[in-house]
């Protein structure tokens, strides 16, 4: 009767024990640590790896995104002929006199327009933020912009945290979306 009872009770052991190690595994067979996170993908969406770019500032000089890998940035998409991208334009400079001194990166991508269209515009505003030229539009395309202004608060990281369509109706509005990317 003892045999018995043993032969059962490790008949039953090699029944639960598979069962039993693999219960919460994934369905998918591969192990996850609890600190490994998947990498984004690349894309316009909130989550998503800012697409990388490659454009030309008043200067003529190359400027990519890779350039200002592990910083926060600030990027908005405007044309001078916009009324309500002109409109926030004062709110983009004093966020620019402010934050980039603690380490924010703000890049204004102009859609389409000339260097001296867009220095004409600056001068004639005050204006002294960094800016970039889409002459051929591919950024906006990689960034799905329509209508605009679009802003994109970039971490660290690269990962896009918050995408903004419209103008800011004031600073308050804007600096209340860098808490999603600035450190405190």
């Amino acid at each position: 009767m003892r045999n018995r009872a043993l032969a059962f009770l490790l008949g039953s052991l090699i029944l639960i024990l598979p069962l039993a190690a693999s219960c919460g595994a994934p369905a998918d067979g591969i192990t996850y640590s609890a600190r490994s996170t998947p990498t984004p993908v690349t894309g316009w969406q909130v989550g998503n790896l800012a697409p990388e770019f490659n454009l030309i500032d008043l200067d003529a000089k190359g400027v990519s995104l890779r350039d200002f890998a592990g910083k926060p940035v600030l990027i908005n998409f405007f044309a001078t002929w916009c009324p309500p991208c002109r409109e926030e334009m004062p709110y983009l400079q004093q966020v620019y006199d402010k934050w980039s001194p603690k380490g924010l990166v703000l890049l204004e991508i102009n859609i389409g327009e000339s260097a001296a269209t867009v220095r004409d515009f600056l001068s004639a505003n005050n204006l002294s933020l960094p800016v970039l030229l889409d002459l051929t539009g591919r950024a906006a395309r990689d960034y799905a912009i329509d209508p605009i202004p679009a802003t994109f608060f970039i971490d660290s990281s690269g990962v896009i945290r918050q995408k903004v369509v419209g103008a800011f109706p004031n600073l308050k509005t804007l600096e209340n979306e860098l808490a999603k990317i600035m450190p405190q």
